[in-house]
């Protein structure tokens, strides 16, 4: 007697599908992104983690699905210098924004031309005559690094590292400068917010700077905002200064964004996707 043993090929597919899902579902290994995220959670749950470092993790792995255009500083939010500043308006802008890398831009804010350093003033200060002797902005600036909107942040990073570069103006599909992005953008979005010389003590909720500008935490409470500057912002709706804040500019503001409210000037020092962490305030 003879017995047949041909089947159909699609019951043969069937049934090693079935075997494929029986086998993924007794196996402890993660089959994708998503799964994997889940099981580094359960992880945590069971402290096998720290939340610290499954928070990196998960920002290791958001940065493979990020492109530059989502953390980029917008174009009208750059601080730039232009090519035939004095050397007191530069100190002014240097001083004023407290950053350490600035574009050098030619007629516009397409036209850039370089980047400057502020450190690299050092070089040209007198201290013999208390002052900084006169330079060529094309001598003392850098070549700046293009890169598309388009680019994978995790990309980028590994270019960084690579070339020691810390910052590249993005431009859009026209060649457009659209913004400006810096590796501590990039590394903040994996391991959180990263402290600097402008952040706040975690127990102090305001810090004089200079020219008479504040420093001060978004968790600020109303009431120790209004006894400090001895102002009367309506805690009714929102404990916190920056609540106030995002209400009136009416959408989640980025960095660098500036608006006016009750005569005082707030810029946005730090934020992130979520919410603002730190502002700039000065009294009009």
């Amino acid at each position: 007697m003879t017995i047949s043993s041909s089947s159909p090929a699609s019951g043969t597919s069937a049934t090693v599908s079935w075997l494929d899902r029986v086998k993924q579902a007794w196996s402890n290994d993660p089959q994708d992104k998503e799964q994997l995220i889940t099981w580094l959670r359960d992880a945590q749950q069971r402290d096998l983690l720290s939340m610290d470092s499954l928070a990196m993790i998960e920002g290791a792995l958001q940065v493979t699905d990020m492109h530059v255009r989502e953390i980029m500083v917008p174009r009208a939010q750059m601080v730039c210098l232009e090519l035939h500043d004095s050397v007191e308006s530069m100190i002014k802008t240097i001083v004023e924004s407290g950053h350490s890398r600035f574009p050098v831009i030619g007629e516009n804010r397409d036209d850039v031309q370089g980047i400057f350093l502020a450190k690299d003033l050092l070089s040209h200060y007198d201290a013999t005559k208390n002052r900084l002797r006169l330079f060529h902005m094309r001598d003392a600036m850098r070549p700046a690094v293009f890169i598309p909107e388009s680019k994978r942040l995790n990309v980028l990073l590994r270019d960084f590292r690579t070339s020691r570069n810390h910052i590249a103006i993005v431009v859009d599909e026209y060649s457009g400068v659209s913004g400006l992005v810096t590796i501590e953008d990039v590394i903040e979005q994996i391991v959180g917010e990263i402290d600097d010389e402008y952040d706040v003590d975690d127990k102090v909720f305001i810090r004089p700077i200079h020219n008479g500008r504040y420093l001060i935490r978004a968790l600020t409470p109303i009431e120790e905002f209004n006894e400090y500057f001895k102002t009367n912002f309506s805690d009714e709706e929102f404990d916190t200064i920056g609540g106030v804040v995002m209400q009136a500019f009416g959408h989640l503001p980025k960095r660098g964004e500036l608006m006016e409210l009750n005569g005082f000037y707030f810029e946005v020092a730090r934020a992130n996707g979520r919410r603002i962490h730190l502002l700039r305030v000065k009294p009009r």
